[in-house]
């Protein structure tokens, strides 16, 4: 055995790669991200980015029937465009094992709502098993695998953002079990899922979830640890470590298989305390399912959203203080902005101008409904902008002067844009959609998909034709800008919101951080800036106001793009050298 350190997410992967894993398949999302990325490197397993988690875990169900166990990935959200082949997998179980990651994220610190995917287990009738560290993450997902061929059924494994991104010791086995794909054998009645047979299936499924509620019971997965009989606590997850922390003394009954829940076990811990009580964030999952089993938890004063932590946990059942600082006070504040050299920044400064009502969508180019852009007016989830636009237009909003115009990016288009897109031009409406072709999936940290050119595993890759799929759909107008041509993007956009027809307007221009070369950096000449704020209008990381007033440019983080020289009716702008009065250095 070794011992290493591994975030939850690296844990995972390793579970996943040590249980004989040889399919990996997902979609980014913060915090899931980096457990794929991580199974891709290792050695003897495929992995890939789908379009969409739906198509991933698709993928992962023909890997799984074929005979190879499959490791799936995503957040919270993505969930809900998976959950459709997820329902009635439950029914048809599994050829090898199936193991779905989903990430959290309590508090959002990257997403656009709050989920407990530990409601998924009820609702699909899938067991969920939830690691408080990265040395169960690594453990738990090694056993998802048996599991779910043991009781032929997909497994969720849930963590949340503070599992996936924290470090710990894991002990690493350096074995990797041999799982080699047998024969497919023909078997309608387990994978055909009409209703004859989902009937079948669907008693099979009580069945197994009875089996499994069996097995809860004795399950390792799940623990006690009996301290001070006084007060017990039902946790699970990263909850079961704030409770250790903030009340060291108690007993806690520690859920690491959330459904189905151990029934007899935990009437046994009821009976064993003076005091029950839940901790859990989310969803108040536990508590409303110990009431259900007949048991009756007191209520906790603990905040119905966001994240916990020992200190909240402390106020909230008292014992001794917490040895942390949970906070440093007076910190200001880091509001998040786009990068210096961004390529949506001409694109909203174009859209700013011509006053549009911005349906906008996930991606990087979602900071655009921030000051000092300000251009963004809707954000729902992925793929909802073009949509939203054509709903727009049929609540009779847009004109010449106010036209409507949907923003969404390269990948989240083809995530679940197109369709929308299709919807718009099969029902003749007359929205204009701007594609954000930066050629990455960047906010989650630069992955490929398939308008990169770029596998996960980086094998070269067709490159979808964004302009031949447009127009393939029935949309005529399609036209490509270069968004840090300012004067261009504003005519374009402009043209096509006179054109009174469906348009697409591609605004293509490379991510700011995949350019390895910068260009020269840009600097302000003290003597002919008229503090006008004009560029600082653009909202580039890399401008500030000085106390006169007038504009500075750092040219530490100046990527030299431009786009501030070509708002600037002074020339007071220019490359740095010499002769120029560097500001904000």
């Amino acid at each position: 055995m070794s011992p290493t350190l591994l975030s939850g997410n690296e844990a995972v992967a390793r579970g996943a790669w040590e249980a004989g894993a040889l399919v990996g398949v997902g979609y980014p999302g913060t915090p899931s991200t980096q457990a794929l990325e991580v199974f891709a490197a290792m050695d003897g397993v495929y992995a890939e980015w789908a379009p969409n988690e739906k198509v991933a875990l698709e993928v992962a169900a023909g890997a799984s029937m074929g005979g190879a166990r499959s490791l799936v990935t995503m957040k919270h959200v993505g969930v809900n465009v998976a959950a459709d082949p997820l329902f009635t997998l439950a029914y048809t179980g599994v050829g090898a094992g199936l193991v779905v990651f989903v990430a959290d994220d309590p508090g959002m610190h990257s997403s656009q709502n709050e989920q407990d995917s530990r409601n998924w287990g009820p609702f699909a009738r899938v067991p969920v098993l939830e690691p408080s560290d990265s040395s169960e993450a690594l453990e738990f997902t090694r056993v998802a695998f048996e599991l779910s061929e043991r009781f032929d059924i997909p497994v969720i494994v849930r963590a949340t953002t503070r599992i996936s991104h924290s470090k710990g010791v894991v002990e690493l086995s350096g074995a990797r079990q041999s799982v080699v794909p047998g024969d497919y054998r023909k078997d309608v009645g387990k994978w055909v899922m009409m209703p004859a047979m989902a009937r079948a299936r669907r008693l099979s499924l009580d069945e197994r979830v009875r089996q499994l509620a069996d097995y809860a019971e004795k399950s390792p997965l799940n623990r006690v640890e009996m301290r001070d009989s006084a007060i017990g606590v039902v946790t699970s997850g990263v909850c079961y470590q704030y409770v250790r922390e903030a009340l060291p003394e108690a007993s806690i009954f520690k859920l690491g298989m959330c459904f189905p829940l151990p029934a007899q076990a935990l009437a046994d811990f009821s009976r064993s305390v003076d005091r029950l009580v839940v901790v859990e964030e989310a969803d108040r999952y536990l508590e409303s399912s110990l009431k259900v089993l007949g048991l009756t938890p007191e209520p906790v004063d603990l905040p119905a959203s966001g994240e916990l932590s020992p200190g909240l946990v402390h106020r909230a059942l008292g014992g001794d203080p917490p040895p942390v600082r949970e906070s440093v006070p007076g910190l200001p504040p880091r509001p998040p902005l786009m990068c210096p050299g961004c390529p949506h920044r001409g694109a909203y400064n174009a859209l700013r101008k011509a006053k549009a009502i911005v349906t906008g969508d996930i991606g990087c180019y979602t900071l655009g409904a921030l000051a000092p852009l300000a251009s963004m007016d809707a954000c729902v989830c992925m793929g909802a902008s073009v949509g939203m636009a054509h709903g727009m237009r049929l609540a009779g909003q847009g004109s010449a002067r106010r036209p409507v115009v949907a923003v969404i990016g390269d990948s989240t288009f083809a995530h679940s844009g197109v369709t929308g897109l299709m919807d718009i031009a099969y029902n003749g409406g007359d929205a204009m959609v701007c594609i954000l072709d930066n050629r990455i999936t960047a906010m989650t940290g630069h992955q490929q998909n398939p308008v990169s050119g770029m596998t996960l595993q980086r094998e070269p890759a067709v490159e979808v034709d964004l302009e031949a799929l447009c127009r393939s759909i029935g949309v005529k107008r399609v036209r490509i800008v270069d968004p840090h041509d300012l004067a261009a993007s504003e005519q374009a956009v402009r043209e096509e919101i006179d054109s009174g027809e469906l348009s697409v307007l591609i605004f293509r221009a490379p991510c700011a951080l995949l350019i390895k070369e910068k260009d020269q950096p840009y600097a302000v000449d003290d003597n002919l800036c008229t503090a006008c704020g004009l560029c600082i209008r653009l909202g580039c990381p890399a401008i500030s106001k000085g106390e006169d007033g007038k504009a500075r440019i750092d040219v530490t983080i100046c990527v030299g793009c431009g786009d501030c020289v070509q708002v600037c009716k002074f020339s007071a702008i220019e490359l740095t050298g010499p002769a120029c009065e560097i500001g904000g250095v």
